[in-house]
């Protein structure tokens, strides 16, 4: 049997025509809506625009209330406080698995199996061990400079270094569009590269030595193998391991964020996978986006103790304060994510003053009308930069 579509009848008091344009899930398609126009003449008449003479377009400065593609790998619930990856609730995921196996769930539509996942180590081995080129880039900087412009270099020059992905812009056909084997294979490099750069970074502005991937490591142990916190005959570091296992799972993806639209950006030039990435990275690089983590911490130390939360979170609702870490452009209850990164905090970071500040600024926030009423609750960036402390 089918079900009666839905339709929004749309009057055009200009012309006096009506429209009926589809609702499907909630949604209804720009192009229903281009079909909405003024006479071919209508815009020579005297003072009617231009713009008149075009389809009906809509203006959603931001676009808060736009969707710019059909996806089934996230789904965020804000008005019940829900995360799903593929349709699995973030918690599940959390408490059951590692990130490897979410970020093949987020890639390949599937939790992998063990050859699956053996196959995906061994590749990201392969290709996360730099090329003397990479190594040189990273050097070349300063010690005490900015990480996030030493990893875009980083990641050019792994870029350079790949002849595939450097030969994609001189391409007419398509390097990966329709090639999915190529494409993931690319894909897998990038998160190996992404990986390789991050250690060489550390390693570098610490003074420390890389040391080489090994095949039968996770991505996250063999990162921490080539940062150094583990040498290459440990077996591993299992509680640093699973922290950051559990802290990527909850930051693995978030929607269409800003550097996700801006990934999906260049990727629709039929760039390369590493391109894509270096779009997103320059994205996630101002405050409202990556730094808000780091803007979160940076504002716990200006408030200095506890005693001074009242004040701040006053001067907050007077708009003459930021509260980082607090709101969401979604959820309208509270972050899960929010409550989970707590069960990664070790018990000796109990004691942390300025993580007490923040679990004063989350209840006050709490039973505050002003956040109540605005459907304001913490994010996972309250208290995303702790854990990272504490390792």
């Amino acid at each position: 049997m089918t079900q009666d579509m839905d339709y929004l009848h749309v009057l055009d008091s200009r012309t006096e025509k009506s429209y009926k344009i589809p609702i499907q899930d909630n949604f209804i398609q720009a192009t229903d809506v281009g079909k909405i126009t003024l006479p071919d003449a209508s815009h020579e008449e005297k003072n009617t625009s231009v713009e008149n003479a075009r389809p009906l377009r809509l203006l959603d400065q931001g676009f808060e209330n736009t969707a710019c593609m059909v996806s089934s790998i996230t789904v965020i619930d804000g008005h019940h406080g829900e995360f799903r990856f593929r349709g699995l609730p973030i918690e599940d995921l959390f408490r059951t698995y590692i990130y490897e196996d979410v970020m093949h769930l987020l890639i390949w539509e599937a939790l992998p199996s063990p050859k699956q996942k053996e196959d995906v180590r061994t590749a990201l081995c392969q290709a996360a061990i730099p090329p003397e080129t990479v190594v040189n880039v990273i050097s070349a900087f300063p010690q005490d400079s900015e990480t996030y412009n030493m990893i875009l270099a980083g990641m050019s020059a792994f870029a350079s270094s790949d002849s595939i992905m450097g030969a994609t812009r001189h391409q007419q056909k398509p390097m990966f569009q329709g090639n999915l084997e190529k494409a993931d294979k690319a894909i897998v490099r990038t998160v190996s590269y992404m990986a390789a750069t991050i250690a060489l970074v550390y390693c570098h502005k610490r003074g420390k030595n890389f040391t080489n991937p090994q095949p039968h490591r996770s991505l996250i142990g063999n990162l921490l193998l080539m940062m150094g916190f583990i040498d290459a005959e440990t077996s591993s570091d299992s509680k640093v391991e699973e922290c950051l296992n559990k802290l990527w799972i909850l930051y693995a993806d978030s929607e269409i964020t800003n550097s996700t639209a801006a990934a999906l950006h260049a990727g629709s030039s039929l760039t390369d996978p590493v391109s894509c990435a270096i779009a997103g990275l320059v994205s996630g690089f101002g405050p409202l986006h990556g730094g808000a983590i780091e803007l979160a911490y940076e504002g716990f130390e200006q408030i200095g103790k506890v005693e001074n939360v009242g004040p701040f979170m006053e001067a907050v609702k007077a708009k003459k304060a930021r509260l980082f870490g607090y709101g969401h452009r979604v959820l309208k209850k509270r972050d899960p994510r929010a409550a989970l990164i707590k069960e990664v905090m070790p018990p000796e970071d109990s004691t942390n003053p300025l993580l007490q500040i923040a679990f004063e600024v989350d209840r006050a926030a709490r039973k505050d009308p002003y956040f109540v009423e605005r459907g304001l609750h913490a994010n996972v960036d309250l208290y995303g930069s702790f854990p990272y402390l504490a390792l």
